[in-house]
């Protein structure tokens, strides 16, 4: 937990964003397994965690614009949980940790929201996420469940965001350490690849880490050499040599912030030299984007100058042809990335994605885009510092994506689909940094670089 300072500043700032009403937030519960007593590992919401600090189930908070009165709701433990889980701190203590003065139990939350209501006051809440607080929503204002994402405060969201989005050094100091442990996990997963293993044994071994130096993996990881599968979390494989290993994995620090990396490696050690001139290309569209980040410039400009490189990369393999900026224009490189750069990253891997990316990447100012692959992007709006972005350029040979390409044509004029056809069983490609914007630039979280050319990850790899 940070200081009390820091948690009433934030809500005393998000409080002037809002002009009237009632500010809701409700924490997360506990969610079990497969019996109510065995839980999954808790994760409290992050924006709850963000104003509010306490990493615990079942807390709600109001703040009172007018007024400004905060009040936090909970339950001391009685003597049964005192049994199971030891002394535990009185709710008024841990409200004094955060620099809030009334605490009220649970059960006031209704009769707290109905009052306000009654007034005629303003309930502004968040989009929820989880069936629990759906269900708690509604029974505090009878809002439908199919209705609750729409019926979410924008007044409250944009508030959240532009608080959250920009990070202070007390944050910027727990992503580095999440990037470090990130690194290890790749790392560790470099050294010991070998053909043989089982990909769920290298799982095993990166998810330890994470639980061992912070609260667990940022989210579920992916590594497969199904690569070209972009979210690929089945684990069942055995690594073969001539195939490539893409690893993509974070980790979460104890206060919840997070880390975010892509790295590919040949299963066997090396790669062949079809993998190498194709690494090449996505190794150079990655440090053009890295070396373009700077306050002021739009991340949507920096993925379309990344996809040229990509294309201008394949047109020299052989793979596109014709102009790479009409290429590009077209949306033609997007058979082989048909992603976004990379995403704001924070208390959550994909930051304050539950309050919608279109809240979060864009804004007045800046549309997403229609068309296929730029689409995708989840950040698109004008860098400013103290934004942490995922820097995440792949190349992926998709054969069902190809064969629907050149069955309707599509962007037949930059695609030489009958050289594909040696590149369906290739596999993808995909690196991914984790970049601070800076008040001058931008630098890199965490204290090293993984490995990002073909002769660094062998030497890695050898080691």
């Amino acid at each position: 937990m940070f200081s009390k300072d820091v948690y009433v500043k934030r809500r005393r700032d998000l409080a002037s964003k809002v002009k009237s009403g009632i500010l809701l937030f409700l924490g997360n519960s506990e969610a079990g397994i497969n019996y109510i007593s065995n839980t999954y590992r808790f994760r409290q919401d992050s924006s709850f965690l963000y104003f509010f600090g306490l990493d615990e189930p079942d807390l709600a908070a109001v703040i009172d614009i007018e007024s400004g009165e905060e009040v936090l709701f909970g339950n001391d433990v009685t003597i049964d949980d005192i049994i199971w889980m030891g002394p535990q701190p009185l709710m008024r203590d841990k409200a004094s940790l955060i620099g809030v003065e009334r605490v009220k139990p649970a059960s006031e939350l209704e009769s707290y929201i109905e009052k306000a209501r009654e007034s005629g006051r303003d309930i502004h809440f968040l989009p929820p996420y989880r069936y629990h607080n759906q269900i708690w929503l509604y029974n505090l204002l009878g809002v439908d469940f199919g209705k609750q994402r729409q019926m979410a405060s924008e007044d409250f969201i944009k508030g959240v965001v532009s608080l959250r989005e920009i990070k202070d050094s007390y944050e910027i100091a727990e992503m580095d350490k999440a990037a470090d442990i990130g690194y290890a996990m790749h790392y560790t997963a470099m050294r010991m690849a070998k053909t043989g293993m089982v990909e769920q044994e290298l799982v095993g071994l990166m998810e330890g880490i994470a639980i061992s130096h912070g609260h667990m993996p940022s989210f579920p990881i992916i590594l497969s050499q199904n690569g070209e599968t972009l979210h690929n979390h089945t684990h069942h494989q055995t690594l073969t040599d001539g195939r490539l290993l893409v690893i993509d994995a974070g980790a979460e620090t104890n206060m919840h912030y997070a880390s975010d990396f892509t790295r590919t490696i040949p299963s066997g050690g090396k790669f062949t030299q079809k993998q190498r001139d194709v690494y090449n290309v996505v190794s150079a569209a990655n440090d053009l984007a890295m070396s373009m980040v700077k306050p002021g410039i739009t991340y949507t400009s920096v993925h379309l100058a990344a996809a040229r490189v990509l294309a201008q990369g394949l047109i020299n393999l052989g793979l596109m042809r014709g102009d790479v900026d009409e290429a590009v224009a077209a949306g033609a490189h997007a058979l082989f990335m048909p992603h976004g750069l990379g995403h704001q990253m924070g208390l959550d891997v994909h930051d304050m994605e539950d309050l919608g990316e279109n809240f979060v990447g864009y804004d007045e100012v800046h549309k997403r885009a229609t068309q296929f692959g730029l689409r995708s992007l989840r950040m698109g709006k004008t860098l400013r510092p103290g934004h942490v972005i995922t820097n995440e350029p792949g190349c992926y040979f998709i054969p069902a994506l190809i064969e629907k390409w050149k069955s309707e044509g599509i962007n037949k004029e930059f695609i030489n689909f009958s050289k594909l056809e040696d590149y369906y069983t290739f596999g993808g490609i995909r690196l991914e940094d984790d970049i601070l914007v800076t008040e001058t630039g931008s630098r890199l979280l965490g204290k090293k670089r993984l490995p990002n050319t073909p002769d660094a990850v062998e030497a890695e790899m050898a080691r």
